[in-house]
């Protein structure tokens, strides 16, 4: 069974930064890609972040710039440093993992809450 534990969010002013972690654990099988996504109350879950396992990413245009992801293959984890928030920012972000065991699945986090003030 594959988890994957989220750390990170909290409380910032805006143009304040976080530091989002998530370690993927158990049965992964071979890596795929790791990212971010998040989700505010009565909207579509969005792509934030992701990074595939040969290092290319891939950002929404509302964070370019601002957010970077980074991954240590080694131990399953991915890091998303989010900088000069912006209050638009406030959201659940998930951990996203996809990885294939004879077929290709992806794997969620629980999610963690970023929210920024003005």
């Amino acid at each position: 069974q594959v988890q994957l534990a989220e750390s990170g969010g909290g409380l910032v002013q805006a143009g304040g930064s976080l530091r989002l972690s998530c370690a993927a654990s158990g049965n992964i099988g071979t890596l795929i890609e790791m990212g971010w996504y998040r989700q505010v109350p009565g909207k579509q879950r969005e792509l934030v972040a992701t990074i595939a396992s040969a290092g290319s990413t891939n950002y929404a245009d509302s964070v370019k710039g601002r957010f970077a992801i980074s991954r240590d293959n080694a131990n399953y984890t991915v890091y998303l440093q989010m900088n000069s928030l912006k209050p638009e920012d406030t959201a659940t972000y998930y951990c996203m993992t996809k990885a294939r065991r004879v077929y290709v699945f992806n794997y969620w986090g629980k999610g963690t809450l970023v929210t920024v003030s003005s």
